[in-house]
C-alpha cells in the first residue's frame, strides 16, 4: 500500500513539475529563436496539457458526425484564442494555479454532463447549452495558456509581440489537431465494443476523478505559492521538501521491512 501511495505521490509531483511554468531552456530558446519556436512551444504546450486534453476528450466523447465535431471544436478554439491573444497582449494575468483550478472544474463538469448528472441529480430535462459552455470554458482555457505565455520574453508591445503571441496560438491549434486525431481513433475503437454504453459511464467517471485530482493539485500548489511561510519553507523549496519527505518515508519503510 505504501508503494502505491508513494507511486501516486511521485506521479502527481511529476505532473506538477511538468505542467506549471515554462523551463529556463524554453525561455532562453525564445530569446534567440524566431517565430517558429513559439509555434513549436504552443504545440508542445497543448499536447502535454493533460487538463486541456481531458476536457476535449469529454467534449467529443459522444459526438459522431464531422459537422458536430467541427462545430464544437471551432467554438472551443474561438474561445481560447480570444483570451490567449488579448489577455497576453494587454497584459492581463492571474495566479495560474487558480486559473488551472477552474480548468480542472471544467474537466469535472464535462464528465458529469456526459454521465447525465444534471438529469439524475438535479432533475433537469436538459443540461445547460453545451455549445455555450464549451465557449465559456474555452475562454478560461485560453486564459490559462496566456498565463504561461506571459512567462516568455515577448518584448515590447507592438506588431512583433503580437506576431509572437499569434505564433504561439497557431502552435496550440496544431497541437490540438494532433491530439484530437488520436482521441478520435481511441473513441472510434471504443464505439466498436458491444459494451460501449456501459463503458462510457466508467470512462466519464474516470474523467471526473481525474478532474478532482487536478483540482486538488492546483489548490495545493496555490496554497504553497501564496503562503509559503505558513508551511515552513519557501516556494522554491516546495518540491524539494516533498521529495525529502518521501525519501525519508522510503528509508523508514525499507528499515521496517528488513
Amino acid at each position: 500500500m505504501f508503494k502505491v501511495q508513494l507511486g501516486l505521490t511521485a506521479f502527481f509531483m511529476s505532473l506538477n513539475l511538468f505542467a506549471h511554468g515554462i523551463s529556463e531552456e524554453a525561455k532562453n530558446a525564445m530569446i534567440s529563436g524566431g517565430y517558429l519556436n513559439y509555434v513549436w512551444l504552443g504545440a508542445e504546450h497543448m499536447v502535454t496539457g493533460y487538463d486541456h486534453l481531458l476536457f476535449l476528450f469529454g467534449v467529443i466523447f459522444f459526438l459522431r458526425g464531422f459537422k458536430d465535431i467541427f462545430k464544437f471544436i471551432s467554438v472551443f478554439t474561438l474561445g481560447h484564442s480570444i483570451t490567449l491573444i488579448l489577455a497576453t497582449f494587454i497584459g492581463i494575468s492571474a495566479n495560474y494555479w487558480l486559473v488551472d483550478a477552474v480548468i480542472a472544474v471544467s474537466v469535472i463538469y464535462k464528465g458529469f454532463d456526459n454521465n447525465e448528472g444534471f438529469q439524475e441529480y438535479f432533475g433537469l430535462k436538459r443540461s445547460p447549452n453545451l455549445l455555450w459552455m464549451v465557449f465559456i470554458f474555452g475562454l478560461i482555457h485560453g486564459f490559462g495558456l496566456s498565463t504561461r505565455l506571459q512567462q516568455l520574453p515577448l518584448g515590447e508591445k507592438g506588431s512583433e509581440m503580437l506576431v509572437r503571441i499569434i505564433s504561439f496560438n497557431v502552435g496550440v491549434e496544431f497541437g490540438q489537431i494532433f491530439a484530437l486525431a488520436i482521441m478520435l481513433l481511441i473513441i472510434t475503437q471504443l464505439r466498436k465494443h458491444h459494451m460501449f454504453q456501459r463503458l462510457s459511464r466508467v470512462f466519464n467517471g474516470a474523467i471526473m476523478v481525474a478532474g478532482f485530482m487536478l483540482l486538488l493539485m492546483q489548490l495545493h500548489g496555490y496554497l504553497h505559492t501564496s503562503n509559503p511561510d505558513e508551511f515552513g519553507f519557501g516556494e522554491d523549496n516546495h518540491i524539494h521538501h516533498h521529495l525529502d519527505m518521501e525519501n525519508k518515508k522510503t528509508e523508514q519503510y525499507q528499515h521496517d521491512n528488513l
